[in-house]
This record gives C-alpha cells, sequence and structure tokens, in this order.
C-alpha cells in the first residue's frame, strides 16, 4: 500500500500561474458558481429582495429614535409625536425580524431541497460516465464529490448572496440618509469603510486562494491515505509494514495540519485587524474626534453628531459577515467549479434498451481501432483481431504497451477513438448498458466489492438469481464452503462480519460472473494477487469460468498461458505478433525477449526459494 503525500511540484513552494491564468480561473469559477446556482436563482432572487428590505428596516429605526431625540432636545416637546416614533421604530424592528426570518427559511429550504436534487443527479451522472473514470480516481475522491462539495455549496445558496445584499444595502441607505446631514462628517466615516475593504481584500487574495489550494490537496491525501490505511491494515500488517503504513499516514495528518495553520494565521491576523476597524467603539472614535473637530471650527452643529452616533455606528456590522464567510464563500466557488467539471465530464453514449436481441455466438472483432486518454496522444493504433467462441487470447507485452487499455474498452470501460468494436457484427455502442452486462463480463486483478452482503455482492451479476443458482457459482468458484462458515452465511456483511483474504475475494468475483453467466469474458490475470493457498483454487474457479466462452485474457507471467488458443503481442500501442506459445518462441521475436525474462525471473525466485 502506497500513499501519495508528497505535494505536487511546486505548489508549497509559491509557484502559481500567471495573472492571465488566474484571472481565467476566476472567470471560470464564477462561471461554475452561475451554472451550478441555476436552478435555485429565482429562489434567491426573492429572498434577496426580502433581505434588501429587511436591511432598510435595520437602518430605519435608528432614523426614527434620532428624529425623536431631536423632538426631545426641542421646546415645546410634542409628546405625541415622541411616542409615535418609538412605536414606529418598534414596529418596523418587527418587521425586519420578521422578514429576516423569512428569508433566511426560504434561502436554506432551497438549499435543502437543492442538495438533495444535484445529489440525485450527481448520482445519476456518476451511472453514465465511462468506468474507466472511476478507475482513474480513489473512492476518497468520488466521496468528495457526492458529499464534501455538495455541502460547501451551503454557503452559496443559504448565506452569501443574502450577506452580500445586507452589507451592500446597510451601507448605501445609512450613508445616503448621513449625506444628508452633513456631507463632511459622511466622508469622514468612510475611513472605516475604505480600511475594511483594504484589509478584507488581503484575505480574499491570491495568496488565500493559493493557500487554500494547498490546503483542500492535503485534505484529500488525508482522506485517501485513510481509506488506504483501514482497507489495507490486513496486507500490510501481514507484511510487517505496518509502522510504515501508520507512518504515511500520519505524514497525511502532519502535511493537512501544516496547511490549515499556513491558511488560517494570515487570514485571522487580518480579519482581527479588519473586525476592528468597523467596530462600534472604533467608529465611534472616529466620528467623536472628527465632530469635535468640527464643531470647534463651526462646520457642524452638536446636535448633528447624533445621527453619526446612533446611525453611524452600526454601519460596519453589516460587513463583518462578508470576512467571517470569506473562507467559506472561497471553499464554495472552489467546489461549484470540480462539480461543474464533473457534470460536464463526457458520458457514454447509451443506446436505449428495447427489444434488444440476445448474443448467439460471441465473436467479438476489433476492426482498425485507434484510443488514446489525450486527444493527439493515442495508446493504441491500427488494432485488428478477431476473438472466437470457445477459444481463449492471451494479450501479452512490455509495461506499458496497452494491452490493460485494449481489454477495458471490450466492456466499454472507454469509448474507441476511431475504428469499432463488433459482437457478433453489432457495435458495442449499439448495446444498452444491461445488454452489454449481459454479454460482457470481466473479472480483474483489483477486486470491487460493494458495502453489503456476501448475496447483495453476487446478485449485482443478475439481480433475479434464486438461492440454488447462486450456491452453484460460489461452488464452482470453489469458494461455497468459505461463505457457510462465517457468521451468517451470505447474508454476512463485507467488512463487518465478512472479511475476505484476496485470494478469497478473488473467487468471490469469479462466481459474480459465474452467475452472470456471459458468453465473453475478459480476465486480467485474475491470480497475480491472490495468496498461495487461494491459487490452486482461484484456478480451477477460472477454468469453470471459461469453458465454452469466448475469453480475452491479460497475461503478466507469461508461464501461466502457455497453453491458451492464441497469444497476441503489444509494443508501444501496437499488434505486433500473434500465435500460439510455440509458434511465437520459434520466430525470436518480441515474445521470445519476454519469455526469457520469464523464465531468468522464475530462476532466481526459485533459487532464493532454495536458500531459505
Amino acid at each position: 500500500m502506497t500513499v501519495q503525500v508528497a505535494p505536487p511540484p511546486g505548489v508549497e513552494s509559491g509557484n502559481r500561474p500567471s495573472k492571465a491564468a488566474a484571472k481565467a480561473q476566476k472567470q471560470r469559477e464564477a462561471q461554475a458558481r452561475k451554472d451550478i446556482l441555476a436552478p435555485v436563482a429565482g429562489m434567491l432572487t426573492a429572498a434577496s429582495l426580502i433581505v434588501a428590505v429587511a436591511s432598510v428596516c435595520s437602518v430605519v429605526p435608528f432614523v426614527l429614535i434620532v428624529e425623536a431625540c431631536r423632538e426631545l432636545l426641542t421646546s415645546p416637546i410634542d409628546t405625541d409625536r415622541v411616542w409615535w416614533l418609538f412605536g414606529a421604530a418598534v414596529a418596523v424592528l418587527v418587521l425586519r425580524a420578521l422578514l429576516q426570518a423569512v428569508a433566511l427559511t426560504w434561502s436554506h429550504a432551497a438549499d435543502a431541497g437543492y442538495q438533495l436534487t444535484l445529489r440525485r443527479l450527481l448520482a445519476a451522472k456518476l451511472t453514465r460516465v465511462p468506468l474507466g473514470w472511476f478507475g482513474e480516481r480513489s473512492s476518497g475522491e468520488v466521496k468528495t464529490y457526492l458529499r464534501d462539495d455538495v455541502e460547501a455549496l451551503h454557503y452559496l445558496v443559504a448565506h452569501a448572496r443574502l450577506e452580500f445584499v445586507g452589507a451592500l444595502v446597510v451601507p448605501l441607505v445609512t450613508l445616503g440618509y448621513l449625506f444628508t446631514v452633513d456631507w463632511r462628517l459622511t466622508l469622514v466615516l468612510l475611513i472605516p469603510l475604505i480600511a475594511y475593504f483594504v484589509l478584507f481584500g488581503r484575505i480574499m487574495d491570491r495568496d488565500g486562494r493559493d493557500r487554500l489550494a494547498v490546503y483542500t490537496r492535503w485534505e484529500r491525501r488525508t482522506a485517501e491515505a485513510t481509506i488506504e490505511f483501514v482497507d489495507g491494515i490486513q496486507v500490510v500488517r501481514a507484511f510487517g509494514q505496518a509502522g510504515k503504513a501508520h507512518s504515511e499516514f500520519q505524514a497525511a495528518v502532519d502535511g493537512q495540519v501544516n496547511a490549515a495553520h499556513r491558511m488560517k494565521m494570515p487570514i485571522i491576523r487580518v480579519q482581527s485587524a479588519s473586525d476592528i476597524v468597523v467596530t462600534p467603539v472604533f467608529v465611534m472614535l472616529v466620528v467623536v474626534l472628527a465632530g469635535l473637530a468640527f464643531v470647534g471650527a463651526g462646520w457642524v452643529e452638536p446636535l448633528d453628531l447624533l445621527p453619526f452616533l446612533l446611525v453611524g455606528l452600526g454601519i460596519g456590522s453589516s460587513l463583518l459577515g462578508l470576512g467571517y464567510g470569506s473562507q467559506a464563500l472561497r471553499a464554495g466557488g472552489a467546489a461549484a467549479l470540480r462539480l461543474h467539471e464533473l457534470r460536464r465530464t463526457p458520458e457514454l453514449e447509451i443506446a436505449e434498451s428495447t427489444g434488444d436481441v440476445p448474443v448467439e455466438r460471441g465473436v467479438v472483432r476489433f476492426e482498425g481501432v485507434e484510443f488514446g486518454y489525450r486527444t493527439g496522444h493515442n495508446v493504441l493504433r491500427g488494432i485488428d483481431l478477431e476473438l472466437t467462441p470457445g477459444t481463449i487470447t492471451a494479450l501479452v507485452g512490455p509495461s506499458g504497451s496497452g494491452k490493460s487499455t485494449l481489454a477495458k474498452l471490450l466492456p466499454r470501460f472507454y469509448d474507441v477513438g476511431a475504428g469499432r468494436i463488433t459482437i457478433d457484427g453489432r457495435d458495442i455502442r449499439e448495446f444498452s448498458s444491461e445488454a452489454l452486462y449481459r454479454t460482457v463480463g470481466f473479472v480483474f486483478q483489483d477486486v470491487r466489492l460493494i458495502r453489503g452482503s456476501i448475496r447483495e455482492n453476487l446478485l449485482l451479476a443478475r439481480p433475479g438469481a434464486d438461492d440454488a443458482a447462486i450456491e452453484r457459482a460460489a461452488r464452482a468458484a470453489q469458494i461455497h464452503d468459505r461463505i457457510v462458515a462465517l457468521p451468517r452465511g451470505y447474508d454476512s456483511e463485507i467488512g463487518d462480519d465478512a472479511t475476505l483474504s484476496g485470494g478469497e475475494a478473488q473467487r468471490l468475483s469469479i462466481a459474480r460472473a459465474l452467475l452472470a453467466d456471459t458468453p465473453v469474458l475478459v480476465l486480467d490475470e485474475a491470480t497475480a494477487f491472490a495468496d498461495p493457498e487461494s491459487e490452486a483454487a482461484v484456478q480451477d474457479a477460472l477454468a469453470a469460468l471459461v469453458a465454452g466462452r469466448t475469453v480475452l485474457v491479460i497475461a503478466h507471467r507469461l508461464h501461466t498461458i502457455t497453453g491458451v488458443d492464441r497469444i497476441l503481442v503489444l509494443d508501444n500501442g501496437t499488434l505486433v505478433e500473434q500465435g500460439t506459445h510455440d509458434e511465437l518462441r520459434s520466430t525470436g521475436g518480441l515474445y521470445q525477449r519476454l519469455w526469457d525474462i520469464n523464465e531468468a525471473a522464475l530462476g532466481t525466485l526459485a533459487l532464493v526459494e532454495e536458500t531459505r
């Protein structure tokens, strides 16, 4: 088990994209936020309008109180007007509280419904992306999309727009009113606001975004390291590597802690300073000092300071939410970009499952097949071959030759870039998903079992199978006796009361393939990671599995495929040799060189065994 904890080159050292690239990134994030939030845009607009009215209502009571105080300082005092002003102030405050509650309830209801809908859409999306997409990502990354990133949108949906509207409307209404009282003191009142926005800009600068990006990477590495550490604990303990595995997990945790410290500390210092400049005490100090100077100069009347002390002191309270929500805003923007890119991931073109014709023979043809993971970088070029029923064809070649890629094209882990793959003359892209996986089965080295019972894992292959069919498949795969020895037999839960070794998990996947009973089968050398005690049982299970089928095997150990019907040799994405084991050995080509390497490795292994 290996966990990559080192950061990508340059990320931690301060290397960053150019200003043009950073600007393009911000534009992509803005567009992603717009697209992701489009379904709730109408509801958020309505809630924003309510907040705008509530923001006006938060200023009006103070204006009314100022007028009541002016009335109290006049002679004679109009008592009825004073009471009316105070009563109106209380009524407006109550109205403001109701409007704020309605807006927040509305936005949170929109968020709850949207998160449910979005998760369902993403789950449906993941059923349509190529299976190879999952092979390139860990389960931790997939979990991040469906849970963490969706939850990160909460601030964008339920709070961000409402807080922005409040932070805009309250200062504008306040400054507009105070400007009618005295424009000079109003300009002085802008000083704390300007200082706040300068400091707030430092929170949202490129350094802050870089630190957040680094933290996010470490957070993902920790999630991946945790999953790999827990899933592989038996293996690493068996090989005496528990200390190494734990150290790698600890390194990931330490990296995340350090990244969190580097991200948080500059924000805390700057945010503390920005909060101070808009606190009522600081604003009052600025207003009092400027007011005394202006009164002394005869520019304003002492009574004119009252609106600034009552109304102006609250001008910064609406801005504080922006600072406290800045990190959530950035995290939400990054999550929106990732989800936006996920939703734009190309999907497999799925045919409608109407009247699928069952495959009768299972003749597979690769016709001029080319494929590349990136445009202009083909991994496979000009592949032409035919696989016939009742035969086993092995794919061999050096590491990176494209054999695993070629095998994964048959069950449509990816779609071909050029050419086509047919089964009984029909392009596999014309099969519905259900029909294709009733036709093509596969057993790979990396066994994938769902978190559920043994029975549920087997029924993935044929949901309607009865108990007798399940038991027949398990017996043929040499795994029935192990299953019935579990506490609850076939109802034992994987990871709970069913802990399987590598060979046992492999036999369970073979039983699943037997239950599917597909005419075409793709195997990635299934005994490669089996424990020695299980290898013979796995081989017997494979013998039952391949009988009478069209079988394509990815071979890593050449001595295991000497008896197959045909061997295909790949080199740099091209089919360079094909024939039987004896025919290819006699030609003295690439296969012969690979065979010599294989024999030398087996000889070395035998020598090591003898010296023990």
